[in-house]
């Protein structure tokens, strides 16, 4: 047990074929939500190469990040830890080193490392055990003498034209068609340096490939070609839950053009809602481009290849905008996972997997693929046995956390197995439970319905567990404790040099 849940217990060896490693394609897009893909149900996204990646491995339907923005989720994602254990509680920096870090763990095992597109870490140009990065950060300009790699190109490419010329806010909820020849759009800057990478490629030793678009986060600006493409499609309206039905419209969203929550009218979110589907289909493409050249190289079949994102987006669901909440819109992520062929166990191509996931598993299932002992201490768990049927233990709850962000009052914890989710509210002591199956959108509250009082208590009691080892600053007297300060790094954030 880990934190109070259920890890899988199966012996901790690879099930493929002892030979050459294969290679690891890992596709990640920033701000990405569940729901955004046509293979997760959304008939109105365009998303045919994803939809093949998802029709040929497996897609998780009820996948999340632990922390929902960049920073905490990536940081994740990179050691295989809870937050509390990798020490990053809500947006603040990735750490320069860790005990474990994903890239350099396997290039200890062999692999040649490559990281393409955004990384959001601290120092900017810090590696984690790649051997090569090339950085688009969306303008991000944190560390003494930075300027991304996407940058630079640009300035080779049109020198004297602003990478930024269409004009909407990086953290904004406006949209607009990219103001720029399509070819300048860092979308494409990641996809052709992608396609170069696998093109190039001349080791015998297995390539991981780290490919992170900085979209579809803000700003919404896919070429016209692709908003065209979304005419006559449906898009669908935000959700409004009956617990926050009552903020009244503010009519000007230019006024408040990055608020992180407002009622701006179902007109203005469905027109953002349809560009920031454009933004996916256009990382769709690239998607698919990729996916060509390495079956031209001959290394589709020998990869294993994840798509998933870091968090996701509410774009208006109970008038909030932008990540940091435990809701679907933000917590939720695609995850999708195509096995090497020779890997291939007793699933069917496409079937969809229930078992509740996170960023975290991803390192100890790359470990396990390579026939390493993932460490006890670590948080995540291979997800192997469940891709390729075998029996195991899986965790009963993944728990979900966000430092506060926005106003003081969203500083929460959640666990979820996807059907059932109880959010704790450490500021103010509210709870809310929402019935994921019967009311998938969480509009309604039943936290205080006597017809779910066992399901509460069990909920916060399974809370309680999770929250204990913290000490009773969190947990007292087998009581959740309201908190009046804001915790951003735990005492397990590493200790820089």
């Amino acid at each position: 047990m880990v934190g109070g849940f259920y890890l899988s217990s199966f012996p901790l060896q690879a099930v493929g074929s002892v030979g050459k490693a294969p290679h690891i394609i890992l596709i990640m897009t920033d701000q990405q939500r569940a729901d955004a893909l046509g293979c997760a149900g959304n008939e109105a996204v365009i998303s045919p190469n994803i939809d093949q990646l998802a029709s040929e491995g497996h897609l998780f339907c009820n996948a999340y990040t632990a922390a929902p923005s960049s920073t905490p989720a990536r940081a994740g994602m990179l050691t295989g830890m809870s937050p509390w254990h990798h020490g990053l509680l809500g947006y603040g920096q990735v750490a320069e080193h860790y005990k474990y870090e994903m890239p350099q763990m396997l290039k200890n095992l062999g692999y040649h490392t490559l990281g393409i597109g955004k990384m959001h870490w601290t120092p900017q140009n810090a590696l984690h055990g790649f051997e090569t990065t090339l950085i688009d950060e969306s303008g991000r300009v944190e560390s003494p003498y930075f300027k991304s790699d996407y940058r630079k190109w640009f300035d080779i490419q049109a020198f004297g034209l602003n990478p930024d010329s269409t004009g909407v806010d990086w953290n904004g909820h406006g949209a607009k068609a990219y103001a720029l020849p399509e070819r300048l759009h860092p979308t494409v800057w990641t996809g052709d340096r992608a396609v170069e990478a696998i093109r190039g490629y001349s080791s015998e030793k297995p390539l991981f490939l780290k490919i992170s678009f900085a979209r579809p986060h803000s700003p919404y600006d896919a070429p016209q070609r692709i908003v065209d493409m979304y005419a006559e499609k449906n898009i669908p309206a935000p959700v409004v839950g009956d617990w926050c039905a009552d903020m009244p419209i503010d009519g000007h969203p230019e006024l408040h053009p990055t608020a992180a929550k407002g009622n701006f009218g179902i007109d203005y979110a469905k027109n953002s809602r349809k560009y920031y589907y454009a933004s996916i289909t256009f990382i769709d493409e690239q998607v698919g481009r990729i996916m060509e050249e390495l079956k031209k190289k001959g290394m589709y079949d020998e990869a294993l290849i994840c798509f998933v994102a870091d968090h996701g987006d509410m774009l208006g669901d109970h008038n909030m905008w932008r990540k940091t909440y435990a809701y679907e819109g933000s917590a939720a992520i695609p995850f999708i996972i195509k096995l090497p062929e020779k890997m291939e166990g007793g699933l069917k191509k496409g079937e969809v997997l229930e078992q509740p996931v996170e960023l975290r598993d991803l390192l100890p299932t790359f470990l396990d693929m390579n026939h390493q002992k993932v460490p006890e201490d670590m948080d995540g768990a291979s997800l192997l046995p469940l891709l390729q049927k075998e029996k195991c233990i899986w965790r009963k709850y993944i728990d979900i956390e966000h430092s506060t962000a926005y106003w003081e009052d969203n500083y929460w914890c959640a666990l979820t197995d996807g059907k059932i989710k109880y959010i704790w509210f450490f500021r103010t002591g509210q709870e809310q439970l929402f019935d994921l199956v019967k009311d998938p959108h969480e509009l309604n509250d039943v936290s205080g319905s006597c017809s779910y009082r066992g399901i509460l208590k069990k909920m916060r009691q399974a809370m309680i567990n999770h929250l204990k080892e913290r000490g009773e600053e969190w947990v007292k007297d087998n009581r959740l404790v309201i908190r009046n300060q804001n915790l951003l790094y735990s005492p397990n954030y590493p200790k820089q040099k």
